[in-house]
């Protein structure tokens, strides 16, 4: 009876399972032999029973459940060594092994990075088909990819990064939160620059996150103001923002927020109401809404039912949709009117008596489509005007 190895390694068994598997399947007369000594079925389970049986083991499970524990015993011993039981599971290291199958010169990549891992802290990796995740005590700090033939992408979770130099987007990465990667193409790439980001990714993605800011409490009351949104040059019942997208023929404009009181289309591809919509051939459109001004430290702040937007960010919205036939509106694109833009001094204008804030919007793009997303002058204007 054959004896396991003294550092039996449960990947080279799996491996050695699906070979034997196939030799039977293809009509290897000593593997048949071998696979009836346990049934006469020919798959991978019997396969894999009929080398635990050879190793003296019930079943597999038993089999795989021995090699488990002898890797994990013998972890400490091979602490330091890239790749062994000690940084990831047997699992994880066949689904490592499958990633470099076709590509095995990028492997000494992956180690040269694996290598670092001892000097940095407590570490686990994580595998999955296509990609390796380094996870501090907190959180994955990096990623690891065979993303061509001759490349290696290091992605890197980095808190405020940008791509430029070595560092580049990390789009299509895949998982892990990185926000940033480099390219690896030889192991000497791993040079003191990438250790160093290395390090910071670790260090940033180990530490406690900071404790959450305390609740904003609100600012003193101002006032409220009407502000009167003024919309011209509609651009027509029809469109095609995307040359290759999808035609509207039924166009309508509506005030985004919520309302109890004024007209009001229910959108039937996102929660809230089209409030007092216009048809998109009319010759102007008007909204007027109330909007409640509080002061703090950092200025004035913005509230009520029609603004959104968290506190940098306080904004009116206008929505575009074509109105379909149940009376529904379906909402294709949308423009963002900020508050947090205009000038405080027409701000304490429009606060006065008799006074509103007044946005003059174009309500045509430069291609002669519905305008949307942040409206920049001269498309937008701002002023207080006296009734």
């Amino acid at each position: 009876m054959p004896q396991l190895p003294d550092r039996p390694d449960l990947a080279q068994l799996r491996r050695q399972a699906r070979e034997l598997h196939r030799a039977a399947a293809d009509g290897d007369a000593s593997a048949l032999r071998r696979v009836h000594q346990v049934s006469e079925k020919i798959t991978l389970s019997t396969a894999q029973l009929a080398m635990a049986r050879e190793y003296g083991f019930p079943s597999w499970p038993k089999l795989k459940d021995e090699v488990m524990g002898a890797e994990r015993r013998r972890a400490p011993a091979d602490a330091d060594r890239p790749g062994a039981p000690g940084f990831f599971t047997a699992e994880a290291a066949e689904l490592i092994d499958g990633q470099y199958a076709d590509r095995p010169q990028l492997r000494p990549i992956l180690d040269a990075v694996l290598a670092l891992l001892p000097a940095l802290g407590p570490a686990t990796v994580q595998a999955r088909k296509t990609i390796v995740s380094l996870v501090s005590p907190r959180r994955t700090f990096a990623v690891v990819r065979a993303t061509t033939k001759d490349r290696v992408d290091l992605g890197l979770r980095l808190d405020g990064a940008e791509p430029g130099g070595r560092l580049q987007s990390a789009k299509g990465i895949g998982g892990g939160g990185a926000t940033v990667r480099i390219a690896l193409r030889r192991p000497e790439d791993i040079d003191d620059e990438a250790r160093g980001l290395i390090r910071r990714a670790y260090d940033e993605n180990t530490a406690p996150p900071p404790p959450r800011r305390p609740a904003r409490r609100p600012g003193a009351l101002a006032g409220t103001m009407t502000v009167v949104i003024d919309g011209s040059e509609l651009p027509g019942r029809s469109c095609r923002p995307e040359p290759d997208g999808r035609g509207h023929e039924n166009v309508h404009v509506a005030l985004g927020g919520r309302s109890e009181d004024r007209p009001a289309l229910t959108m039937s591809n996102k929660p809230g109401m089209a409030i007092e919509p216009v048809p998109g051939d009319a010759p102007a459109a008007r909204w007027e809404m109330p909007v409640t001004v509080r002061r703090d430290d950092d200025g004035f702040d913005f509230a009520g039912p029609f603004v959104r937007g968290v506190r940098d960010d306080r904004h009116l919205g206008l929505i575009w949709g074509d109105l379909l036939a149940d009376g529904t509106m379906q909402v294709f694109r949308g423009a963002k009117l900020r508050l947090v833009d205009v000038d405080p001094g027409l701000i304490e204008q429009a606060l006065q008596p008799r006074t509103a804030l007044v946005a003059r919007i174009r309500l045509t793009d430069a291609r002669g489509n519905p305008i949307c997303a942040r409206v920049h002058p001269p498309y937008l204007t701002w002023s207080a005007a006296v009734d």
